[in-house]
């Protein structure tokens, strides 16, 4: 049985989340993104893989190195699923923005 990961896999851990936003400021090689972490080489390597996998990020050959750069596109998936939580607590926060004031006037 092949094991297909997406997104929400991708990012639920925290050195996965640190290397997206490592890559969301500039391309990087694999040694240059390791060297921000107390992970071995190989660690780091594996996030990188399975980030990969789930296309958050892509790689570049220029010469000898690879580069990683960020997908943002992918990261829309993600964006797209959250929005309506989002709203729904906006909503929820007003509603009681709306209380609140009301409860000072009327006191």
């Amino acid at each position: 049985m092949e094991l297909r990961r997406d997104v929400f896999q991708a990012i639920a851990d925290p050195t996965r989340r640190a290397i997206i936003t490592l890559l969301a400021l500039q391309a990087m090689t694999p040694t240059a993104i390791a060297g921000n972490f107390d992970s071995s080489r190989q660690t780091i390597s594996r996030h990188i893989q399975i980030l990969t996998e789930c296309e958050i990020v892509s790689q570049e050959q220029n010469g000898r190195e690879i580069y990683y750069h960020l997908n943002p596109l992918k990261l829309q998936e993600i964006a797209d699923f959250v929005e309506p939580f989002r709203k729904f607590w906006d909503d929820r926060f007003n509603k009681l923005e709306n209380i609140m004031k009301n409860y000072k006037t009327e006191s």
